[in-house]
């Protein structure tokens, strides 16, 4: 594995008796960069990364993490990630700040300030018993356990699970800056548009498989959409039915609401002759993204299996 290549995996997979946990992936993920894993949940997310921590052993192939094989290089390789379980179970009786010390110690030593800077970020109370503590602020220690090291790579399972918006704002900007001080940032979710914010390239997963790896940006051409139109006067829906990525068109009066698959610019300029009151458009939904780029797959007569090759370099 080259220098520039944090993660490297090939057809790797795991197998659950007869039910598959992930088939057949191969992934490269670039040092300094942040790479999204994005899936339903029971994609396998969480399968690859218990794959690439030696947590689980694979039925076939193999994954480097950082040069190193995770099975034989167990030690050597948890010494450099910052890890957040999707699952976060945290031992003990202790206040946050003596279980935060004790992960500290086990990784050589963390400085003090460190530790309380990033809980002052995220508004963590580490005076607070560990076991009376919210699934919310629990996430908080778990983060703060997974940066404060200042690791080489973090590994990031679904880790703005519990948090508020303005906390997952914050986490948003700390990893904008790990990845600005050279960190690699490997991060699953099943929120499209936070990984949106962050993610220089996205790896789409669904039932096991890689469906494709792009960049973010493009991403967002693929994203389905529901948008509500309300116009000064009634349309007629016939002028809106046959746009480009336009679908499930819906017309009542003055009002209009559709599915749109891909860019919003066909709609908004067929909108833009009539008066325009308001429109609104809903977050992306990702199981549509998903669905929608199967759909193409299949249209194309191609598999999933083709798009995962298709990498945006």
């Amino acid at each position: 594995m080259s220098g520039d290549v944090a993660v490297q995996a090939g057809d790797l997979t795991k197998y659950y008796g007869t039910r598959r946990g992930i088939d057949g992936l191969d992934l490269t993920v670039r040092v300094g960069e942040v790479m999204g894993f994005l899936g339903p949940n029971g994609a396998g997310k969480t399968t690859t990364i218990r794959l690439m921590l030696d947590f689980l052993r694979p039925t076939r192939g193999r994954v480097e993490v950082l040069g190193l094989d995770p099975c034989r290089d167990k030690a050597a390789l948890h010494r450099q990630v910052g890890y957040l379980p999707g699952e976060l179970i945290l031992p003990g009786r202790e206040r946050a700040d003596q279980l935060l010390r004790f992960f500290a110690e086990a990784r050589g030593g963390v400085p003090s300030a460190e530790i309380t800077a990033l809980a002052g970020r995220l508004d963590l109370d580490l005076s607070q018993p560990v076991r009376t503590m919210s699934k919310g602020n629990k996430q908080k220690v778990g983060l703060v356990q997974a940066f404060m090291h200042r690791p080489a790579l973090l590994i990031l399972d679904e880790p703005t699970s519990g948090l508020d918006p303005l906390m997952q704002q914050e986490f948003l900007g700390m990893v904008r800056e790990a990845r600005d001080g050279g960190q690699t940032v490997f991060m699953s979710s099943h929120v499209l548009a936070e990984v949106q914010q962050v993610a220089d390239r996205v790896a789409i997963i669904r039932d096991a498989r890689l469906v494709a790896v792009e960049k973010v940006e493009s991403l967002g051409h693929r994203a389905v959409r529901t948008v509500e139109i309300h116009f000064g006067a009634p349309v007629e829906a016939a002028e809106f039915a046959g746009l480009p990525g336009v679908s499930d068109v819906a017309v009542s009066g003055p009002s209009l609401r559709c599915t749109v698959d891909g860019s919003l610019d066909p709609l908004v300029k067929a909108a833009a002759r009539y008066e325009v009151v308001d429109l609104l458009s809903a977050e992306p939904d990702l199981e549509e993204t998903f669905l929608s780029y199967y759909y193409h797959l299949e249209g194309d007569g191609d598999a999933a299996g083709t798009g995962a090759q298709d990498v945006a370099r």
